[in-house]
């Protein structure tokens, strides 16, 4: 059975899950989004492209998510989110049936531990950190080192969130490599400590992820680690990050194909600092958003780069917004990093963007 006919089969099991005959399901939802917008990004080495793209300002999705009472305060829950592009109907995350999220989980008073395909804590402080939220073409991970083996995502993950105490939450991941005969290949862990204190919001995240053999994983593994505040004045969000990488594939390029042409093929920086400084500002239906990213490398080739970004949306109802968002990033000594957004990683150093985006 291919993907699709399991795809298929699975909505019908999971809705007919959902009716009445199905009693010991307490609560089952199907729920999902779509975004499509029209995208023009300049400045790459095959020359400016007009396209019409899927989830630019988050990934168009189809989920379903579900919970049961177990009694005692207990319940279990799971969620299953599959990826698709709007524009071509093709499936996201490379196909993968289930590749934003799978999971099954309990929750109770000691907190929620969860079991599957799911984002890491260090990822969810950028986003919370991005005017953003880590789309549109201004997505913070253009410049800002993402973590996990999947873009933001890990494998084989367990997880435990922590009930929120004196404003303090916090959140724990780890996944084994599942390479045979070697335990640490592969493997990650992972935390964040969130703080709320009435207007103010503090994160702080942290990833190591082992190199998939031996020889790499003794010598270098990725690090990640990340600081995040944002504050609401009322009239006008602040928002600030700060991030520091170390290690081989701890702030991958997004595009690899080497997409200005350059003489030297780019590599990755194993060594870099990233910075985030932002604003949201809301009034009635309208939303203004800005940010600035710089990406300091600190290995010998000294790649910097820097984005700047303005954006619009306009909120049609809490389900459906339309929206307009332009980024242009700075590239220097060879550098390569490209304007892309929530499912794409871009073709070039520009990209303006308008949009619309439904929820259900």
């Amino acid at each position: 059975m291919d993907s699709r006919r399991l795809f298929t089969a699975l909505i019908g099991a999971l809705a007919a899950a959902g009716s009445p005959l199905a009693g010991a399901q307490s609560n089952l939802s199907i729920y999902g989004m779509i975004d499509m917008a029209a995208i023009r990004e300049s400045g790459g080495a095959a020359g400016s492209v007009t396209k019409i793209t899927s989830g630019v300002s988050a990934g168009s999705r189809l989920g379903f998510k579900g919970t049961e009472d177990l009694g005692n305060g207990l319940s279990a829950l799971f969620v299953l989110e599959s990826g698709f592009q709007g524009d071509t109907g093709a499936m996201g995350q490379g196909g993968l049936l289930f590749g934003r999220q799978a999971y099954v989980g309990l929750r109770g008073g000691f907190g929620t531990v969860l079991v599957g395909r799911q984002y890491t804590p260090e990822y969810l402080v950028v986003v919370f950190a991005d005017p953003f939220g880590s789309g549109y073409v201004a997505d913070s991970k253009n410049i800002i080192a993402t973590s996990g083996n999947s873009l933001s995502r890990m494998d084989n993950t367990v997880k435990y969130l922590s009930p929120t105490v004196g404003g303090l939450t916090l959140e724990l991941a780890a996944a084994p490599g599942e390479v045979a005969g070697d335990n640490a290949a592969g493997r990650q862990i992972g935390g964040s400590l969130a703080y709320a204190a009435g207007r103010l919001q503090v994160r702080v995240g942290y990833h190591n992820r082992n190199n998939d053999t031996a020889t790499l994983r003794n010598t270098d593994n990725g690090r990640n680690s990340v600081i995040a505040a944002v504050y609401d004045f009322g009239v006008v969000k602040a928002h600030a990050l700060y991030g520091v990488n170390r290690g081989l594939n701890s702030s991958v390029l997004r595009n690899t194909a080497n997409p200005y042409g350059r003489a030297v093929v780019p590599v990755a920086s194993t060594a870099s600092r990233d910075a985030l400084l932002g604003l949201t500002v809301p009034f009635g239906p309208h939303t203004l958003m800005a940010s600035y990213l710089h990406k300091d490398d600190r290995t010998a080739l000294d790649q910097d780069a820097g984005q700047v970004a303005l954006g619009y949306r306009y909120s049609l109802s809490k389900r459906t917004s339309l929206y307009a968002v332009y980024a242009r990033i700075d590239n220097r000594n060879g550098a390569s990093y490209t304007a892309g957004n929530a499912s794409d990683p871009g073709s070039g150093n520009r990209a303006v963007s308008a949009g619309m985006s439904h929820s259900f």
